[in-house]
């Protein structure tokens, strides 16, 4: 399949008419567009415009808001909790993180935890954020059960991604990763394109080991680095839902289907403190000897931070099937409010 090719600037804009078509607020719409095109430009597909025809069903059939922002009750002076109302994920939570900046900055600690939220998409986009405002932040999120335990066959633990966003010059250290080989978005980005799994990534519904993308969508993926993966997946899963009092498990949806309120919960703890700046180990490991002197060494976000820099200049690919549906949609929208303007009437 042929990807298309496009500027990030035209993407975005295509996809923040679709979310003002469908209710968003402008400023709202900029928002959850830029989360989707950020990660396209850092060659993260899995959480790119791929999720937007299905956050416009979502829209579509009432099960998310366009323009709920979340609601905010301090459990304390350094604790926020907040009900997402079904908003769209990173509205919701960028105003929260927002919120509860002052407070770390004043306490040294702060934690936001959020429910009832539509999908955060790319976790390193909020660390990253925070980061560059001169606080630590950890961030957490849940998912549908997606993920096989350790020695085991069935879809029972969720991805559990963990972002982690450090102050350092000129960028930002960011971590971003999933507790799973690949999370399902990815899974679902190849078998868009008709590119086959990499072995050990997936589970067939039978439980047995596939590399079509298809039937892993139906069956279950495996956790990173075995047994420590596992455990660590497990223990993020267990922590948020703990804090937050989301559902886990096999009851989690709402963020690959269009059918669901979603119910999983999303964590954030940010830190300050006025300790070492991490510029200076980061530059020590970036500075160490590689095993190829063609390729020196490099820190999390290194790699997305080229990527990205690239694709503001060069442009990104996206799926042909993915660009064909999107842009007929804008037609259909363009064409369903041409015909409910008046005819203008001509001037004599």
């Amino acid at each position: 399949m042929v990807d298309v090719h496009t500027d990030l600037a035209t993407a975005q804009s295509l996809a923040e008419r679709l979310l003002v078509a469908a209710g968003v607020p402008a400023a709202a719409a900029a928002q959850q567009a830029e989360l989707l095109l950020v990660a396209e430009a850092k060659g993260v597909p899995s959480h790119g415009l791929l999720r937007l025809p299905r956050l416009l069903r979502r829209l579509g059939n009432g099960i998310a808001s366009p323009t709920n922002t979340g609601k905010h009750e301090w459990l304390s002076p350094c604790y926020l909790s907040v009900d997402g109302e079904q908003g769209l994920g990173p509205v919701v939570a960028l105003r929260a993180l927002e919120a509860v900046v002052p407070a770390a900055e004043r306490h040294g600690v702060a934690v936001c935890s959020i429910t009832n939220n539509n999908h955060l998409g790319m976790l390193g986009f909020y660390a990253g954020r925070m980061a560059e405002r001169g606080v630590v932040c950890l961030g957490m999120t849940t998912s549908e059960a997606l993920v096989h335990p350790w020695g085991g066959t069935e879809a029972i633990l969720g991805t559990n991604p963990l972002a982690l966003g450090v102050p350092a010059q000129p960028h930002p250290l960011v971590l971003d990763m999933a507790t799973s080989q690949v999370s399902m978005g990815k899974v679902h980005d190849h078998a868009l394109r008709g590119v086959p799994l990499e072995p050990g990534w997936a589970l067939d519904a039978a439980g047995n080991p596939t590399v079509d993308p298809v039937a892993a969508k139906c069956g279950s993926i495996a956790p990173f680095g075995g047994a420590k993966g596992y455990g660590l997946g497990l223990g993020l899963g267990a922590m948020v839902t703990f804090l937050t009092g989301a559902a886990y498990g096999t009851a989690v949806g709402g963020t690959l289907d269009d059918t669901r309120p979603s119910n999983k919960g999303d964590l954030f703890i940010l830190m300050s403190g006025g300790g070492h700046s991490a510029s200076e180990y980061l530059d020590q490991v970036r500075g160490s000897r590689p095993a190829d002197p063609a390729s020196p060494v490099a820190v999390p976000g290194d790699g997305a931070r080229a990527r990205y820099q690239e694709s503001v200049a060069h442009g990104i690919e996206i799926a042909d099937e993915l660009w064909r549906e999107l842009t007929a949609l804008d037609s259909a929208q363009d064409a369903a409010r041409d015909a409910a303007q008046p005819e203008a009437v001509l001037a004599e």
